[in-house]
């Protein structure tokens, strides 16, 4: 994993296009946002890079979709390592940060997932508990035991152009369900997909 400035952690929200999969046609803004919700794979999905991947979704409008994988974990770094290539005093840092792989558009992006109680220079609540933050400060708060309850670093994120979502929904690739805490944050990643395909019956 290679472990960028600051500068390089700006979060993308405002042009997230180019996922996995040809782009579609631009069609009207769609009718139900995927934001906030879990965007799971089905078995007729065989992209290596999205097979059986549960999303949780950023963003979902007229300019596309954003989201980030939550059941890849890649490895494990400890805070002091991730606060000194960031060229932040690591000094009393302890603890490691696991890091997923979030999706396969620009993999050196990072992205932290959070429970809402800290908020940094440009978190952003999401929806009900989950916010997200680009702000490497949040590394130095968890580190210091200060920061939020519950977070997870994604490197990359999934992105698709306009229309081009309710595509691959419509042709089957995906599926919508209800996110939470307990589900996007857990670290039994392995199960994460049955356990959001369980979920099925109450897709949104």
């Amino acid at each position: 994993m290679t472990w960028l400035s600051p500068a390089a952690l700006l979060i993308l929200l405002a042009a997230a296009t180019g996922g996995g999969q040809p782009a579609r046609p631009a069609e009207p803004f769609p009718a139900r946002s995927t934001a906030g919700q879990l965007l799971v794979a089905t078995e007729d999905l065989r992209d290596p890079r999205f097979a059986r991947t549960v999303v949780y979704m950023l963003r979902h409008d007229a300019a596309g979709a954003l989201g980030l994988i939550v059941n890849r974990p890649v490895g494990a770094l400890p805070l002091a390592r991730v606060l000194e290539s960031l060229g932040r005093e690591p000094g009393g840092a302890s603890g490691d940060i696991r890091v997923y792989y979030g999706g396969p558009v620009e993999p050196g992006r990072g992205f932290v997932l959070h429970t809402p109680e800290w908020t940094g220079g440009d978190s952003r609540v999401v929806h009900g508990g989950v916010a997200v933050t680009s702000d490497p400060a949040i590394f130095e708060a968890i580190a210091r035991g200060t920061g939020p309850r519950r977070a997870m670093f994604a490197a990359g994120y999934a992105g698709w152009a306009p229309g081009q979502l309710e595509g691959e929904i419509q042709g089957g690739s995906w599926f919508v369900v209800t996110a939470d805490e307990a589900l996007i944050f857990d670290d039994d990643a392995a199960s994460k997909w049955e356990r959001a395909t369980e979920r099925r019956t109450i897709a949104l």
